[in-house]
């Protein structure tokens, strides 16, 4: 019988470590852990490209009166993906979310939303990241905001949105916010 050199054995071991702790991070459900120096101050200002046919996303969209969700995603994204059917249910309820697209390439987000669905009521593009994610505090997506109808930012999320996040984070905010 050959003998297992413990160096053999070392990259496997390695590698369950690194993909155990991604998990780990994309599911992650405790939001305080990067609190947001915004919470409960205006939403700075919008600066971005349009992406797309669809509508632009304004600054004015958002201070429109109604309470809403601004999520920065990108295609090559992969927890982007996994929220993407979550925010799409929402959108479906009546919520209003508007997209940032974050240091992405227009044709690969267009494909994305042409190959998941388009949840968003208006789409803007920060292709560098130093735009508007900057001003907003966005360290990598996806994250999850809302948003009052006067344009206050209430609650932050750094993470996929999941059916969990929803109902104790987002919901509560949504509906006090009403």
């Amino acid at each position: 019988m050959a003998k297992i050199s413990p160096l053999m054995v070392l990259p496997p071991v390695l590698f369950a470590a690194l993909a155990g702790m991604f998990v780990w991070g994309m599911n992650r459900d405790n939001p305080r852990q990067l609190p947001t120096a915004l919470a409960e101050k205006t939403a700075p200002p919008l600066v971005l490209a349009a992406l797309g046919a669809g509508p632009a996303l304004t600054d004015a969209a958002l201070r429109d009166g109604r309470v809403k969700l601004v999520n920065f995603w990108a295609s090559w994204c992969a927890p982007c993906r996994i929220e993407h059917p979550y925010l799409t249910g929402l959108a479906a309820e009546g919520v209003p979310i508007y997209g940032i697209n974050y240091k992405d390439k227009p044709e690969n987000a267009a494909q994305f939303l042409a190959d998941m669905g388009n949840p968003y009521a208006a789409i803007g593009a920060d292709a560098s990241g130093m735009d508007t994610a900057v001003n907003w505090g966005v360290y990598g997506v996806p994250e999850t905001f809302v948003v009052d109808g006067d344009g206050r930012i209430l609650f932050r999320f750094a993470g996929p949105v999941t059916p969990d996040v929803i109902e104790k984070h987002l919901r509560p905010f949504l509906t006090k916010a009403k």
